[in-house]
């Protein structure tokens, strides 16, 4: 019996209800069925046929499972292959899938490059043994971590101060960019607090206090007068000075016999020398007096690296205490184009200097020792020890100071092991700071009378400056007639050896040479005679020189 145009015929019919029984076993999730009970698969039509009627909405099947969620076809993956054909381990519709191992992304172990690099060096800077470090311009406020509200106090001193001052003059005031103190001065103009006076050619304006500010600047100044550079944290100094310590550089005799190529220097002296720089731990210098004590320990912080950065001020809680000192520090700023439009490679916070060698002498007191708080300006000063941090501090005639040397030792016999000190401030507050120097002790007397062993045993090095022998006293004759100009003449400095030294047994002192050799020239000149070395003329500076030794 033949079937009407565009019925479906009963194979067509069979085989679209095995597929929907199969679709229906498979969405449910049944594992029961064996192999002879499956629905044989067929793949699902993707068109109506001829004479047939897509369906107009997707079959919808739920779970005959308890607890299993109802399945939608339609929301099935586009390229999932037949039930039939799934690979081994996938999950069947309709169940939870199991994440595979091998299908997970893998964990990122490393972290995103943006978080791993590094902050970026200064432009134009690479680290280097003669500069270890340099501080980068800060980016903003927010990421250096800078007290703006001491910013702010600092803005209005310095306006009360001026009187009217450019935004980028006060900028150079504070040394930070000018992007980061242009937002502050508009929000003070917003609060009234200052007004613009007049425009610049620069797109700046000229700021000047109103009565509000006058008053919030004079309240400022009962804190403090300070009106200088922005102080840095103390945890950034700490840290600069651990990236800059002598600790670690480990200078080598080539290094060492350029710090002492101006100094004719005995190389039995230089191998017990060198040791006892290149560990950056304190030491003795003892010995007579003339021996050139003073002039090796101003040599030694040249074995070291060139330069160090120190901050202007160092910010302690709201309190300003100055770390920089034009008396002791020599600054040596590296070269930029300057200008107008000139943003540093650099935070001008800091200052780069030479690494210091600062010497105390008699002139030593206690009070030097800790810090210094003017009590008018309420700023506080660094103490040596502070102050010359990463280079070497000489005590000069050790046993001489107006302290006495107990007061030194207890002072001192905790940082000189640890490594670090403890300072006090005008506020109350205990603060500790590294105690990073070459400290040197240059005395005339044997160490054991001055101090007791357990001083002796926290500075490992004694080392006594011996006299000259008599080949590098002659060679000192010749060195020093050509820095004061005068003629070398070996038969003179032959008398003077055989006449004035060796019958009376007088030792050699390095510093003998140019003594006699200044008084043999102020004696010619004074009598208009041609300046040479004669044998009269040594025997007149002797009788001067050696009358009371």
């Amino acid at each position: 019996m033949n079937q009407p145009p565009g019925s479906p015929s009963s194979g067509n019919v069979d085989s679209q209800l095995d597929d929907l029984i199969s679709r229906i076993h498979a969405l449910s999730g049944d594992k029961g069925r064996s192999a002879s009970e499956a629905a044989p698969q067929r793949p699902a039509p993707t068109s109506a046929g001829p004479g047939q009627n897509a369906p107009a909405n997707p079959v919808r099947t739920e779970a005959t499972r308890p607890g299993t969620a109802p399945t939608t076809a339609a929301t099935s993956r586009p390229n999932t292959p037949p039930t039939g054909s799934l690979p081994p381990g996938s999950p069947r519709p309709g169940q939870p899938a199991t994440p595979s191992p091998s299908k997970q992304s893998p964990p990122n172990r490393n972290p995103p490059p943006q978080a791993a690099r590094p902050k970026a060096a200064p432009t134009g800077y690479q680290p280097n043994r003669d500069e270890a470090w340099r501080p980068a311009e800060p980016e903003s406020m927010q990421a250096s971590k800078i007290n703006e509200t001491l910013v702010e106090s600092i803005i209005f001193r310095y306006i009360l101060n001026a009187g009217e001052v450019e935004g980028r003059k006060i900028a150079d005031q504070v040394q930070l960019p000018f992007r980061m103190i242009e937002p502050i001065l508009e929000r003070l103009k917003m609060d009234q607090s200052v007004a613009y006076k007049s425009a610049t050619a620069t797109n700046d304006y000229v700021y000047i206090l109103t009565e509000s500010g006058r008053a919030i600047a004079r309240n400022h100044l009962t804190d403090s007068t300070y009106h200088g550079s922005c102080p840095v944290r103390l945890t950034e100094y700490v840290e600069s000075i651990r990236l800059q310590s002598i600790e670690g550089q480990y200078p080598k005799r080539k290094d060492l016999e350029r710090a002492f190529s101006d100094l004719l220097i005995n190389p039995k002296m230089l191998r017990r020398l060198g040791p006892a720089v290149a560990s950056g731990r304190g030491m003795f210098l003892f010995g007579f007096p003339g021996n050139g004590k003073t002039s090796i320990a101003e040599r030694v912080t040249g074995a070291f690296g060139k330069y160090i950065w120190i901050p202007r001020a160092v910010d302690i809680d709201g309190e300003v205490l100055r770390v920089f000192d034009p008396m002791n520090h020599e600054a040596a700023m590296p070269e930029h184009s300057g200008g107008l439009l000139d943003s540093g490679s650099f935070d001008k916070r800091w200052v780069r200097i030479k690494r210091p060698t600062i010497i105390a002498g008699g002139e030593l007191t206690m009070d030097m020792l800790e810090v210094l708080n003017n009590p008018t300006s309420n700023i506080s000063e660094a103490p040596l020890q502070m102050k010359s941090n990463c280079g070497t501090l000489v005590i000069d005639d050790f046993g001489r100071q107006k302290m006495s040397i107990d007061q030194l030792l207890n002072r001192w016999i905790i940082p000189l092991e640890k490594r670090y000190d403890f300072l006090n401030m005008a506020s109350g507050k205990k603060i500790q700071v590294p105690f990073d120097q070459l400290v040197i002790f240059s005395t005339n007397l044997e160490p054991k009378d001055l101090v007791d062993d357990a001083f002796l045993r926290r500075i490992p090095y004694k080392i006594e400056v011996e006299n000259p022998p008599e080949a590098d006293f002659r060679k000192l004759f010749e060195i020093m007639c050509r820095i004061t100009k005068i003629p070398y003449d070996a038969d003179a400095v032959d008398y003077l050896i055989k006449t004035h030294y060796l019958p009376v047994d007088r030792p050699f002192r390095n510093c003998q040479p140019r003594d006699l050799l200044l008084q043999v020239r102020n004696y010619c000149l004074y009598n208009d005679l041609e300046v040479e070395l004669k044998n009269e003329y040594f025997d007149f500076a002797c009788d001067n020189y050696f009358s009371v030794m």
